[in-house]
Order: structure tokens, then sequence, then C-alpha cells
């Protein structure tokens, strides 16, 4: 079983039931914190010392308060550790539901586990720390849907900055201008219509404004 393990959440009561879950598992060293920056310089530290983290549990949502974070959310706390120590174990303890946000999350930054929280979710904790320890990726029960839904569309960082840009107001037909001044590829005209059109159809959008909503319903804009 791992040996340590870092925590980062806000909220005492998830604080609390994880810290069972790991007293159950007999987990020898655990540290908790609750802002993001923290975690980033435990485990900057922890590497420094070569005695690094085995894992990391963080939720995605941290609150605001009177002190200044640089890092201010789970998403970019995963985006900082996988820059630093790209083999760290990474379970997402968080009440997101939202397909494409935790689709991106094990896409992009290849998490090993996401466990909703809900009335269950100790013993999914529980679960996905021994399926992630055995080396195997883990979604909790209450999260039991395709994962890569949306008719088997499966969106690239492409895809979602064609909605980003729809989302913003930008016309179709200038797409290919703002592409190119971010040096994206492809960006000519025909490829964004045709990419653009297949997700259409995918997803059975009549027009960019049923395609847009979709994009945001599921978070991946």
């Amino acid at each position: 079983m791992f040996s340590k393990i870092l925590i980062a959440e806000d909220h005492e009561s998830s604080n609390f039931s994880v810290q069972k879950v790991l007293e159950e598992l007999k987990i020898p060293n655990v540290d908790y914190v609750y802002y993001c920056d923290d975690a980033l310089a435990y485990i900057k530290k922890a590497l420094e010392n070569e005695l690094p983290y085995d894992l990391l549990i963080t939720d995605l949502s941290f609150e605001e308060d009177h002190r200044t974070q640089l890092i201010k959310n789970g998403r970019e706390l995963i985006k900082c550790c996988r820059d630093i120590c790209p083999e760290l174990n990474i379970i997402v303890f968080s009440g997101e539901h939202r397909v494409g946000v935790i689709d991106l999350l094990f896409k992009e930054f290849n998490i090993n586990s996401y466990v909703k929280k809900a009335r269950s979710d100790s013993s999914e904790l529980k679960k996905a720390i021994e399926t992630v320890y055995n080396g195997n990726s883990y979604i909790s029960h209450n999260m039991k849907f395709p994962i890569k839904s949306a008719n088997t569309l499966e969106f690239s960082n492409f895809d979602i900055t064609l909605l980003k840009l729809l989302s913003d107001g930008i016309l179709q037909k200038n797409i290919p201008k703002k592409l190119q001044e971010q040096n994206i590829y492809p960006n000519s005209l025909s490829s964004v219509e045709k990419r653009i059109n297949m997700m259409k159809l995918s997803l059975a959008a009549a027009n960019t404004e049923e395609l847009i909503a979709f994009g945001k319903n599921i978070g991946i804009i």
C-alpha cells in the first residue's frame, strides 16, 4: 500500500472523510493542506528531500478567502504537479459531475482516478486508492456512465478551441485568422468548417447555438 499521501482539501468535513479512509488503510505518512499553493510547496520539498509523495488526493474547487493564492483550483494544481512530477499518482475527489470536465482530467493530465463526493464516497475512495495502488485507473460507481460520451465523439484540444471561439462570439469565417494568430494548426477555413459540421452531426446540434450550449453543459467551455 502507499506509504506517503498528500491531501489537498479546503473543507474540514471532507478532510475528515478522507482521514478516516486513510486510517483504515493504515497509511503511515499523511499530510493535509487547505490551499493549492501549499500542496505544490509540499510536493516540491518532498522531491528536494528525495522523499516524494506516492499519491495526491485533491478537490477541484477551493474557496477564496483572505489569503492570496497563485494556484486557485485543483485543475491548476494537477497541471503544476504533472510538470514537476509526472509519475505522481493523482486521485480527484470532488463534487464535479460534468462529463466534459472529468474527461479532460483523464485525457489532458492523466489522472489515475475520479471519485465523486456523495453518500458512499468513503467506500468509493477506499476502492480508488486500492485500485490505483495496483496500477489501474478507477471511476467511482456513481459516475459509471460512458466518460467518452456525446455519441462517441471525443473532443480534441482543437475542437475545444473552436467551441471557445464560437462561444466568444467569433464568426466561423473569422476563426482561421484567430487560429493563425495563436499558431494553431490546422487553420484553414475548410478545416474549421469540416470539424464544426462534424461536431454538429455527431451531437445532433441543429445550429451553432446548440453546439455551444452542449459544450457548456458538459463543462468543456
